[in-house]
């Protein structure tokens, strides 16, 4: 699925292309929900089971998301700022 086909599939909650490039190294399981334009319990309960599509950093309690692999998930170029 496209960047384009993936917003307006899901409405409003889906992220633009530029939003997508302007993401900071690292996400919240929130955001990178919003980039698959899935909800947050949704992709929690993926990343439980191990079938979220991306590399998920587990810090104690909390669940990271390296944005370059989300980038190559969604088929999205490198982008060094």
């Amino acid at each position: 699925m496209t960047t384009a086909k993936l917003a307006s599939s899901v409405g409003s909650k889906a992220m633009t292309l530029g939003e997508l490039l302007d993401l900071p190294a690292i996400v919240n399981v929130e955001t990178a929900a919003r980039a698959f334009g899935i909800g947050r319990n949704k992709a929690m309960d993926l990343i439980r089971a191990g079938d979220f599509p991306v590399v998920t950093l587990k810090l104690g309690g909390t669940v990271k998301v390296p944005t370059a692999s989300l980038r190559e998930a969604l088929g999205l170029p490198m982008v060094l700022r």
